[in-house]
């Protein structure tokens, strides 16, 4: 078995590049849909506190009821990532990571605009939720193919010793979605009245998604995939030993699939928690108004976006492992100090302490593209990184919302959220120290060392038969 997290030997030129002007285009084509993608995630997000608690379920008196069901359906959409990140992971490492890309923007695009069509539990009853529920199911599986391809379009074309700085852009692009959703979402709350919003208002955010697709579409026509995938495709036409795909990466790299998985578990559940929770603590808990509320979250996707790339530049000068080591370590303390930052009611002091939530988790976020590129080779890379990532969302970012608004719910007290975040920091923790250094390494050389496997394998093959 290939030990993935082996840092490969032997030196390589870096791979040509394109310079500073083609890296930013390659940036720009992939960050386009991932800010799409992600403006109409968190419009999913957002609008299951502010609207669809409301809207699409019976009213039993209690608002936190109608949240957990709202929140029951947001996690549909993650569950339905991996399954995404599968399909789109074992046909981008044959066809390429920007026909699938193509595809994913569109997929996410419709079914995000239709969601703003939908009729209300009032109009049409039990089948409410159910058209909701099938539009985030679509909108779930268009995202899930869309973070590895993304990345993979970025970190494959990168310099090997700046690859972490290049690939973090992609994750910065989460965080301007965000802040994009946040910013049309406050508009409406200024302009339109409460009757309004809840009544129609909300509709228009999902609608303006048309637009934005189109825009994310056009930019992700002008570019190509990277010469080593291109090279790697060449390969799998040519051999018909070697794999590619879902089945070839979990035969061959189960170790990475599941160190990846132990990488993201920690900063998927703490970013649900940081961006979507702790709407729900300030709204519910807290009782503050709508507007306050997006505002303190409007600045503080600002810092993250900026942040990242920092971060990002960080792991190509100290490495991989101590950032993300941080980052965890410093969850574990956020998890104690940001709910009473939360209850003095200074929104001065709640917005640090969301902005403060958001730097820790871009310690553990920025250098994920580059540390899971640098484990797998390139006919696998597409399907190794989206397992890891995706799959990983099902028991972690899905379940977070609702896991802490039933902690609240059930204790009346932050105390238990605060020791659920911290048990996850270390089961991530535990897989940043199984983890080898990647820094700097070359990925010519990854796809070579698989190469060598599969010559060996085919040397005992030869032998065993001659012996026969």
């Amino acid at each position: 078995m290939i030990d993935p997290t082996a840092p490969p030997t032997g030196t390589h030129p870096e791979p040509p590049t394109q310079g500073s002007a083609g890296m930013k285009r390659v940036v720009a084509a992939s960050m386009a849909g991932t800010v799409v993608e992600w403006y109409e995630f968190f419009l999913f997000a957002t609008a299951s506190t502010l609207v669809f608690g409301k809207a699409f379920f019976i009213d039993t008196g209690n608002p936190l009821d109608g949240i957990i069901k709202a929140f029951m359906i947001y996690a549909v959409g993650f569950i339905a990532r991996p399954l995404g990140g599968m399909v789109f992971g074992h046909f981008g490492d044959k066809y390429g990571r920007k026909h699938l890309l193509q595809v994913a923007i569109i997929l996410v695009g419709v079914s995000t605009f239709l969601m703003g069509c939908l009729p209300t539990f009032h109009q049409v009853g039990y089948l409410a939720p159910v058209l909701l529920t099938l539009m985030r199911f679509l909108q779930g599986f268009a995202v899930g193919g869309e973070w590895g391809g993304a990345v993979l379009l970025v970190a494959e074309h990168a310099p090997n010793k700046d690859r972490g700085f290049w690939a973090s852009w992609p994750q910065a692009a989460v965080p301007l979605g965000n802040l994009l959703a946040t910013v049309v979402l406050l508009v409406l709350s200024y302009t339109l009245s409460a009757e309004a919003f809840q009544s129609w208002g909300w509709r228009v955010g999902f609608w303006l998604s048309a637009l934005i697709v189109l825009i994310g579409y056009y930019i992700r026509t002008k570019i190509t995939d990277s010469p080593i995938f291109m090279d790697a495709a060449a390969e799998v036409i040519e051999d018909h030993d070697g794999g590619y795909g879902i089945k070839e990466v979990l035969t061959r790299y189960p170790r990475g699939v599941f160190t990846a998985m132990g990488l993201r578990f920690a900063e998927n559940i703490f970013y649900y928690v940081v961006v979507t929770f702790s709407i729900t603590y300030m709204k519910i808990e807290l009782r503050m108004d709508t507007s306050t509320v997006l505002l303190l979250m409007l600045g503080a996707h600002t810092v993250h976006a900026v942040i990242i790339p920092l971060i990002g530049r960080l792991t190509d000068r100290v490495g991989r492992k101590p950032v993300y080591g941080a980052g965890a370590i410093a969850g574990i303390v956020w998890a104690f100090i940001a709910f009473p930052m939360f209850n003095t009611r200074n929104e001065w002091v709640i917005l640090a302490a969301i902005v403060l939530g958001l730097v820790v988790q871009a310690f553990m976020y920025a250098g994920q593209p580059a540390i899971m590129a640098e484990m797998f080779p390139t006919r696998m890379r597409y399907s190794g990184v989206s397992l890891g990532y995706q799959v990983t969302s099902i028991v972690a970012g899905s379940l977070a919302p609702i896991i802490a608004t039933a902690l609240l719910s059930t204790y009346g007290s932050w105390v238990p959220i605060a020791l659920y975040l911290a048990l996850s920091c270390v089961v991530t923790l535990v897989a940043v120290v199984s983890l080898k250094e990647t820094r700097g390494i070359d990925l010519r050389e990854v796809d070579e060392q698989y190469r060598r496997v599969l010559d060996a394998e085919r040397r005992n093959t030869t032998s065993k038969e001659y012996a026969a």
